[in-house]
């Protein structure tokens, strides 16, 4: 975990490998997606090319809420695709350094879709991991629901 882009959702700090963003932008009108997964909150149109947008919140566990003027879309990278998610602020980059950085296998083992904690002064980070996000099940079903135009 080198260098991190720290995004905010209500008073938890989340983090991304910053190689994985592609850019960050103010959130824009989301169109829906018919029949893509819950998980997807619908479609962007991001500099020529149409992006889905994953609600963050829900694959996190926490209470969703409207988008608002003020939020952000992120865009990032997998192996597999480009997508985005909402977060209320991007509050920076850290670069981290060993002693900083702790694997999830050592304090989260079980713990879904986190690849580990940066401990910062201010507070701790938990890393996403972008790999595990999307289930197979998922990615095809927003392939099949993008293909057919929902």
């Amino acid at each position: 975990m080198d260098t991190v882009a720290v995004f905010r959702l209500d008073d938890r700090r989340f983090g991304l490998p910053l190689a994985a963003v592609v850019r960050v932008v103010r959130a824009v009108a989301i169109t829906p997606l018919p029949r893509a997964p819950t998980i997807v909150l619908g479609i962007v149109n991001a500099g020529g090319t149409v992006v889905p947008v994953i609600d963050m919140r829900r694959r996190l566990g926490m209470e969703g809420r409207e988008m608002l003027l003020t939020d952000h879309l992120v865009l990032a990278r997998t192996p597999r695709r480009v997508f985005g998610f909402l977060a209320d602020a991007v509050t920076g980059v850290v670069h981290c350094t060993g002693s900083q950085a702790i694997s999830a296998s050592d304090v989260l083992p079980h713990i879904p879709y986190v690849r580990g904690v940066v401990k910062l002064e201010d507070g701790l980070v938990v890393i996403q991991d972008l790999d595990a996000f999307l289930s197979l099940e998922e990615e095809d079903a927003i392939d099949r629901a993008m293909e057919s135009g929902g």
